[in-house]
């Protein structure tokens, strides 16, 4: 695999996720995210430039629904996802809670 710099800063969390594999309903614990790319381990497996939606309770306890992301990457039960259908309002509440983990992160560094 080529070596590429992300283009967004990703932060650690622990959320749990349910996802659509096929007919398949798999679920799983999103480690960590971005504005546009997100890194799951779930126990139905997923192949490389599947589409799938999921289902995200994010740090906060809101659940957002992520109408389609594809997988980039696969190693094991881990998955490298990129956002390709998320709703416009989905994506803003997204932004906000990487906003607040960006506050907090700094915060713990002072």
């Amino acid at each position: 695999m080529p070596f590429i710099i992300r283009t967004y800063r990703r932060y650690p969390v622990h959320c749990p996720v349910t996802y659509s594999a096929g007919h398949a309903q798999g679920t799983g614990t999103m480690w960590d995210f971005s504005v546009n790319g997100w890194k799951l381990s779930g126990d139905v497996p997923l192949r490389l430039g599947q589409l799938c939606p999921l289902t995200v309770t994010l740090p906060n306890q809101e659940r957002i629904i992520v109408a389609a992301a594809i997988v980039r990457w696969v190693r094991g039960q881990e998955y490298g996802l990129e956002t390709v259908a998320i709703d416009k309002e989905i994506h803003h509440r997204v932004e906000q809670v990487i906003k607040q983990l960006e506050e907090n992160s700094f915060e713990s560094i002072e």
